[in-house]
């Protein structure tokens, strides 16, 4: 599971401590002693980097640094820069899976930006950057939160002139088709918004499969599709049946298109695993070797019992300094919540703020026997939690340019449970997130007081951290599925995402009002956990819709999980007035007025929202969401709109990705430098020259 910024950034207050110097320190090891802690060598922020890019549409690019990356050995700078060649090299993949036209309209585009020779100084040509921009930026042209296709904002017959007037020989056309053809064809994939208006449609009482754009099936309804994969057993240890096929219906029947060496996506996949052969020949060590190898193993079968083999083993692998996440992984994209999107992020551990999200987890048990979940449906004995706080080096695919900030894996309910999951916190996408939200007049717009603000500025990035270190680490580990129900994808099927990231925030918003975490050293006072209620309701209630246009419900898991969390404990808290949204000069805020009851509120919601995934009730799963978390109230909308609007602030953030550069001795890597590439427009064409291996059909 992945966790996303659950506010917008620009309510994350940087401490006093980045402004009062050039630098910021954090503890790092040396290149000879990966596992000492204690080691005192260090490496810095430099708060003198300039973390923000181009800014387009709604859209802002930042860039994040990779402090401690000259302090790796050569080894580890080479398996660095082989897992980042191998994440980069599944590109094509995203956004082959998030349209059948994907590669094709990028192709397009990567033709007219690269070559058209006319003017480039006027507005249309203008409005056609931004198009290309967010294209890019959402990896194909539907909204990356929203899953609303959007359309270039010059007309059609600018857009065909570029075309015309731009190297036409490597424009993406059929066999013997003519410019004037290949652009009559495109019109209604770009132009028109009926045609795959929406990348993945959750609306109810409609097919999900069928209105969804998402390139995971074709011919194939979604009844036919849970029959389809009613016949697996899902039961025990059995793998997750579809996570690595596209379904298909070919000559009445209905078959899976692996992506696999030699299957779907082969192209890629072969230069994936290229690269991850080599990243095997310097592993840090045997366990890591070990991983590598098996993940290299599961693409050249796609068995997904073999990739149940390497997510075991990767767990297992705690003691390397480079990690890497790398396949099909969260199943967001899909309508019914089976097939995983390619992503992957490369990293090294963060060693001082491990600390913190490594004492949390130690306390997994703990967490787990003093919940308010039904006893049925605690784990009696958690297994091992490997949490750690990680320096990103390289992201690609559903992980870029929008990244998480917080990761939990591996999914599998059942490799959790016997095995232990990995729960990371992204430390130096934090801290760009941070830098780039410290000074946008968010907090002073909508918070509702001094004390609130005062709260937030001395306060929010602990608390921001904290929640998500027990959201990743203790909310997905936590809680059981009883004996004999199916897996959450078939139970609460289109649901299951967002009561899943449901149900991990609640276990963070619980715990964050807890005597435990000031025992355990990781917060200083209740106060933070008030600063994080005000934050989250805030967001819940009212700043997450930002993100949303006039008339629009909310689509998106982790807006649909925040708005159901926060609207249910005011609904159920609204006869005591727990929470309150109360107008002062015209304007709605938020006031909390009994911390301690909405705590309680929380932990009800909770038990109850564990209770659905363990018992597998879709209804009731299904009842929370479509009356608490999906309506959106259009006076209060259109509000929040025109006070953000004076803001002048971005609502969505993306990150340009670091460039390694290998240093060579003829054939041979004797060193890897890190460089910041400044223009997101350059390296989507840098990535368009070194990166596109898939054809247009896949």
């Amino acid at each position: 599971m992945k966790y996303y910024v659950k506010r917008l950034p620009c309510l994350l207050a940087l401490s006093i401590l980045l402004f009062s110097c050039n630098t910021t320190t954090i503890k790092e090891p040396t290149a000879a002693d990966t596992s000492a802690i204690e080691d005192t060598t260090t490496a810095t922020y430099d708060t003198s980097f300039k973390v923000a890019a181009e800014a387009f549409a709604d859209l802002q690019v930042l860039r994040y640094q990779v402090p401690g990356f000259n302090q790796l050995s050569v080894p580890q700078k080479q398996l660095a820069y082989y897992l980042s060649e191998a994440a980069l090299c599944g590109r094509d993949i995203i956004y082959d899976q998030k349209s059948k036209n994907g590669i094709m309209l990028r192709k397009t585009l990567e033709t007219v930006y690269g070559s058209f020779k006319g003017d480039k100084t006027g507005p249309e040509w203008k409005n056609f950057e931004t198009y290309c921009g967010r294209f890019w930026f959402s990896n194909g042209n539907h909204h990356h939160y929203s899953n609303e296709k959007f359309i270039p904002g010059c007309p059609f017959e600018y857009f065909s002139n570029l075309v015309k007037n731009s190297d036409t020989a490597y424009l993406p056309k059929e066999a013997g088709e003519t410019v004037q053809s290949f652009l009559t064809r495109i019109k209604p994939i770009v132009y028109d918004l009926t045609v795959e208006p929406k990348v993945v449609d959750l609306s109810p009482n409609i097919d999900n499969v069928v209105h969804s754009s998402v390139n995971f099936y074709e011919g194939v309804t979604q009844q036919e599709a849970d029959t389809f994969y009613s016949k697996f057993n899902t039961k025990g240890n059995a793998p997750s049946w579809g996570l690595n096929s596209k379904l298909v219906k070919e000559n009445g029947q209905i078959i899976e298109k692996l992506w696999k060496v030699g299957g779907m996506y082969s192209p890629a996949i072969e230069k994936i695993v290229g690269w991850l052969e080599k990243a095997v020949t310097v592993a840090e060590n045997d366990q890591q070797k070990k991983a590598l190898q098996f993940l290299v193993q599961f693409y050249k079968t796609g068995d997904l019992a073999t990739f149940d083999e390497y997510s075991i083993a990767w767990i297992n692998d705690v003691n390397s300094r480079l990690d890497v996440v790398n396949g099909f992984i969260e199943v967001y994209l899909d309508p019914i919540g089976k097939k995983g999107s390619y992503e992957s992020v490369v990293s090294m551990k963060d060693l001082e703020a491990t600390k913190r999200i490594k004492a949390i987890a130690d306390q997994a048990q703990w967490f787990e026997d003093n919940s308010p979940l039904m006893p049925d449906h605690k784990k009696k004995n958690v297994k091992g939690i490997t949490a750690k706080a990680i320096t990103v080096i390289t992201e690609c695919g559903d992980a870029a340019p929008n990244t998480p900030i917080g990761i939990n894996l591996p999914n599998a309910d059942w490799i959790r449970k016997e095995h232990g999951s990995k729960s990371v916190s992204l430390s130096n996408i934090i801290y760009s997130y941070n830098v780039a939200g410290a000074k946008s007049g968010v907090v002073d717009e909508f918070a509702i007081d001094d004390t609130v603000k005062m709260r937030m500025a001395k306060w929010g990035n602990l608390a921001a951290d904290l929640h998500v270190d027990m959201h990743e680490c203790i909310g997905h580990a936590s809680g059981q599925i009883n004996a004999g129900i199916e897996t959450p994808d078939k139970t609460l099927k289109n649901y299951a995402s967002a009561l899943e990231e449901a149900r991990a925030d609640l276990v963070g918003l619980y715990y964050a009002m807890d005597q435990k975490l000031i025992d355990l050293g990781v917060s200083p006072s209740l106060e933070v956990g008030m600063t994080e209620y005000d934050s989250y309701m805030m967001n819940g209630l009212m700043t997450q819709l930002t993100r949303l246009k006039p008339g629009e419900q909310l689509e998106e898991a982790h807006m649909r999980n925040r708005q159901l969390n926060a609207r249910w404990v005011y609904e159920k808290g609204k006869q005591d007035k727990v929470v309150e949204l109360v107008k002062i000069k015209g304007k709605t805020y938020v006031r909390i007025n009994d911390y301690k009851k909405l705590r309680e509120l929380f932990g009800q919601l909770l038990r109850e929202i564990q209770r659905i995934k363990s018992e597998g009730d879709f209804e009731a799963g299904k009842n929370l969401i479509e009356t608490y978390g999906v309506k959106v109230d259009l006076a209060l909308h259109r509000e929040i709109l025109e006070r953000y609007k004076k803001l002048n602030v971005k609502p969505y953030r993306g990150f340009i990705q670091p460039k390694l550069v290998p240093v060579m001795d003829g054939e041979t890597i004797t060193d890897v430098k890190l460089e910041y590439p400044t223009s997101f427009f350059q390296q989507m064409m840098d990535y368009a020259k070194k990166y596109s291996f898939l054809p247009v059909k896949n």
